[in-house]
């Protein structure tokens, strides 16, 4: 059987960010991925301040910076009568280290990290390898998993989920996913379509209010992403047909049917939190832990600073040097089961539940009141600067620091 000190479910951006961070840091880690390679995800493409400064911190921005978007300036925008605020993170410059967003796709930092891992001598990474059971006991966790060809046994330290929203570890742990799903199913569309040209001085970043279908427009370096709500009863392929593509388009430059898209998806999207994230040995971060919508870009955001702050903690507590009993490994799994799950609940679930509701209320009335509060929010430079600080997950990223 072999032995590590942490297996990692899930070889994403936060199973990978947790295993370099663990590597780095001196700690034996396997990473177990059930897909064949990083797959190009196009759902989660922010990456915000206190992010970058942690992806900085472990040596990778230099790499990564390039392969993104710099988004100082983000937009709020209303549909009808293409009025717009703008929203510029420089505001924060000498409080935060990266003043911007930066637009990049997630698989990109995935593969970054699982290549230096694969160089790494402290970890291992190992795709078409799935998760399928695991005993714990108060010493170790005995993980079993699929491989390619048998079925391998695996003793840890501790185990981390960061194998998604289907999480199969929080499934076998038995924990409550509380929450819920939204009613209307969600599209994105990419296109290399110069969208800039039809609207006036257009950002990176966009959400765009309108009470019958609001939007939102993203730029990536290849593409720009489009997302849209469907709330009728319709079936995914006429969803994905050119129809209804043509629909949406017709909506931003009045010829829909002349926009190529590169990809055509649909998810459904959900506001849960798990009940508890530390489970003795192991311990649940990311989207096996919490979704929510993808309205300000929080989610990746998030599960990366789960990892960040577990991760700290089982340096602290596998340190051969300070290794201080069982008891102090407990205290501090729970505070950081505290302080992400408390951030979860009380930050990023109702802001963006907030950002949603900000945009799709369904009267001209409600959009109008909507817009007069952020305008006004706008105007005031102290209440703006707030704004920035909760929207760049600034202040998220403290409030949890301060929780004890």
């Amino acid at each position: 059987m072999e032995r590590t000190q942490v297996l990692i479910a899930g070889a994403g951006p936060v199973g990978a960010v947790a295993a370099y961070y663990l590597a780095q840091n001196g700690i034996d880690v396997i990473v177990m991925e059930a897909a064949a390679s990083c797959e190009e995800d196009l759902r989660a493409s922010t990456l915000h301040s206190p992010t970058l400064s942690m992806l900085n911190q472990l040596g990778i921005m230099n790499k990564l910076g390039p392969q993104g978007l710099k988004a100082p300036v983000y937009q709020y925008r209303r549909r009808k009568t293409h009025e717009y605020l703008s929203f510029d993170l420089n505001e924060l410059k000498g409080e935060v280290e990266f003043p911007y967003r930066l637009q990049c796709e997630q698989y990109k930092l995935a593969r970054l990290l699982t290549t230096a891992l694969d160089e790494h001598p402290n970890a291992e990474v190992n795709f078409q390898h799935r998760v399928l059971s695991f005993e714990q006991n108060e010493d170790s966790v005995i993980v079993s998993v699929e491989t390619p060809y048998a079925i391998k046994k695996y003793q840890a330290d501790y185990l981390i989920a960061a194998d998604g929203a289907n999480s199969i570890i929080r499934k076998w742990l038995g924990v409550e996913f509380i929450g819920f799903t939204y009613p209307e199913k969600f599209l994105t569309l990419s296109t290399t379509t110069p969208l800039e040209d039809y609207f006036q001085n257009l950002s990176y970043v966009n959400y765009i209010s309108d009470p019958e279908e609001w939007l939102v427009l993203l730029r990536v370096p290849s593409v720009w992403r489009v997302l849209v709500p469907f709330f009728k009863n319709i079936g995914d392929e006429e969803i994905l047909s050119d129809k209804y593509k043509n629909k949406v388009f017709d909506g931003i430059m009045q010829d829909g049917a002349s926009v190529k898209t590169q990809h055509r998806t649909i998810y459904r999207v959900h506001q849960r939190v798990a009940t508890k994230y530390n489970h003795g040995r192991t311990l649940l971060i990311g989207d096996a832990a919490h979704l929510n919508n993808p309205l300000g870009g929080l989610g990746m955001n998030s599960g990366i600073h789960d990892a960040w702050n577990l991760c700290e903690k089982l340096v602290e507590i596998l340190n051969p040097t300070r290794i201080k009993g069982r008891n102090y490994a407990n205290a501090l799994l729970e505070t950081f089961d505290r302080q992400r799950r408390t951030t979860m609940n009380n930050f990023i679930q109702a802001q963006t539940i907030q950002n949603k509701r900000m945009m799709e209320e369904g009267t001209e009335e409600f959009l109008g009141a909507e817009w007069e509060r952020l305008n006004n929010l706008h105007k005031d430079d102290e209440l703006r600067y707030e704004f920035l600080l909760k929207q760049s997950m600034t202040q998220s990223v403290r409030d949890a620091e301060s929780i004890s």
